[in-house]
């Protein structure tokens, strides 16, 4: 057996960079509007973002128009991935694919148990998805004390881990139905996909306008507005060389990069973190919702992962690259119950209208969030060191038979 070094991207390299520095960003923000929110000016703070502005609040906004822009760029990463990345190999992707579907399954299953009948049960979305930004964040804060394969399948998994989400968004958030407009959406994607695959129509514009009309008809559907931007992702022109500048899909990923982590994400933070203090906290963390998000998270997270990885690698479905172990694979476990944006975005619709419910579960989220990283970081510190000496930290480095 001899191992096979593999350069990681320059593409993945700047994404890598750009989501540590995110994640310090959104920690900023979170501290900021929950010192906000349980201040003197906490009222008006909140008052803010319930604002109208063309029939929308301010909050509204923010988490159907701009947060579309964020999965347009989860959609383009996975379309990198599947087409050119960790997941274009079928048996490496197998890997993180399993992990993905033990972290969304048994964290939503400890939810589900302690919930089930209730009008919480609602929330066991709330513990399936993983933080991009904060896992990747804590991750590169151990720089070279990790393997570099480690850094690939945490962003590989945290991907598939949304895209669970983004389905479970879809399937069970949505409230009402109105199938002309949603129909309307589905004819609109229809053609961006023939300007692409039939037409081979190269210029970005058109593109975005359709999505912006996409974008408009799934809200009026009923259907999160959101999963526009994940279909605008996968009809926008790709080409699998990773430096081609003339790729419409490279070019949109790049110049959304920094947008995304320093405007996007740092503004929801700020929309959606206002979290009131009360009295009575530690009652609302009592609570079966909010014992169900933290134990999903924080338990269930890596149990997950590890367990349904474990499988898959001993009924020999996949393998584990050379550098990492599973001491490895718990600690990307531990990272993976990091929920922040995606929990809190699945706690604003599993919950519409029920602001006691929103605020506990946020600060469940929070807690939750806050302890798997902190637990991340100190299980990948003390046992995440590099099986392999040589191996340098920007390559990766997989198992392979020699002919």
């Amino acid at each position: 057996m001899a191992a096979i070094q593999r350069p990681l991207s320059n593409t993945f390299k700047r994404f890598f960079g750009s989501e540590k520095a995110g994640g310090i960003l959104l920690i900023l923000c979170t501290i900021l509007s929950l010192g906000i929110a349980n201040s003197p000016l906490g009222e008006d703070y909140l008052h803010f973002w319930h604002q109208n502005v063309a029939g929308l609040s301010i909050e509204h906004w923010v988490n159907d128009a701009l947060m579309a822009i964020f999965f347009l760029l989860i959609g383009l990463e996975l379309e990198r991935e599947l087409y050119s990345g960790e997941l274009s190999d079928f048996k490496n992707a197998l890997l993180p694919i399993f992990a993905a579907i033990g972290g969304i399954a048994v964290p939503a299953l400890i939810h589900f148990s302690l919930n089930a009948g209730m009008p919480s049960q609602a929330g066991m979305g709330i513990p399936m998805a993983t933080d991009i930004a904060f896992a990747l964040g804590v991750l590169a804060l151990l720089g070279s004390r990790v393997p570099a394969s480690l850094k690939v399948f945490l962003t590989a998994l945290a991907v598939m881990d949304d895209l669970g989400a983004i389905i479970v968004i879809a399937i069970f958030y949505t409230t009402e139905l109105a199938m002309a407009y949603l129909l309307g959406a589905l004819v609109v994607f229809g053609i961006l996909l023939a300007m692409n695959r039939v037409f081979r129509i190269m210029a970005l514009l058109p593109y975005l306008i359709g999505g912006v009309v996409m974008w408009f008809l799934m809200l009026k559907s009923g259907v999160h507005a959101t999963i526009a931007g994940v279909l605008l992702a996968f009809a926008i022109p790709y080409s699998s060389k990773d430096e081609d500048m003339g790729s419409p899909s490279y070019w949109l990923e790049n110049l959304l990069h920094k947008p995304v982590a320093f405007i996007v994400l740092p503004i929801f933070a700020l929309a959606n973190t206002g979290i009131v203090i009360g009295a009575n906290w530690a009652q609302e963390l009592a609570s079966s919702n909010s014992i169900g998000i933290i134990n999903g998270l924080v338990i269930g997270k890596p149990l997950g992962i590890t367990l349904l990885a474990f499988i898959a690698v001993w009924i020999g479905i996949c393998r584990l690259p050379l550098d990492l172990n599973w001491k490895h694979v718990f600690g990307a476990g531990l990272l993976g119950g990091i929920g922040f944006t995606m929990s809190i975005f699945i706690t604003n619709l599993a919950f519409i209208g029920d602001a006691a419910a929103i605020n506990a579960s946020k600060m469940a989220i929070l807690l939750a969030s806050l302890a798997a990283g902190a637990l991340g970081f100190v299980w990948l510190s003390l046992l995440g060191r590099r099986e392999i000496a040589d191996t340098d930290s920007d390559t990766m480095d997989f198992e392979a038979t020699e002919a």
